[in-house]
């Protein structure tokens, strides 16, 4: 199947992706870390470590520690698909983190990207 490929995919390269399209809307790394935390649960010192290793996207999101229970109230358009409504939830989790993302570089404050 198709999400099998997106699975796959090393996350040290998915990170520097995301990392670069917020660094051209004039967004931080520290700002993308703390939207990574926020969804995952992950420490600061296992992200960069995951970072520069070879860990497959999928199991990036399959390992998150403690995601993050109010990653249910993102809401909203990925690639012309509700995130609320992708299945199956591994696509979903990966989706969230797309939107996030998005929000970050249209210049929504953190406040809203993070649903505090």
């Amino acid at each position: 199947m198709e999400y099998e490929r997106v699975y796959q995919m090393s996350f040290s390269k998915i990170y520097g992706l995301l990392l670069n399209k917020a660094m051209r809307k004039n967004r931080t790394k520290g700002e993308v870390d703390q939207i990574i935390l926020w969804l995952t649960g992950y420490s600061q010192e296992q992200l960069d470590d995951y970072a520069g290793s070879d860990l497959a996207y999928g199991a990036f999101f399959q390992q998150a520690p403690c995601p993050n229970p109010n990653r249910r109230l993102i809401r909203g358009v990925v690639c012309g698909v509700r995130v609320e409504t992708i299945e199956p939830p591994l696509m979903q989790e990966i989706r969230y983190l797309d939107k996030l993302i998005d929000e970050l570089a249209k210049g929504k404050p953190m406040e809203k990207i993070l649903r505090s």
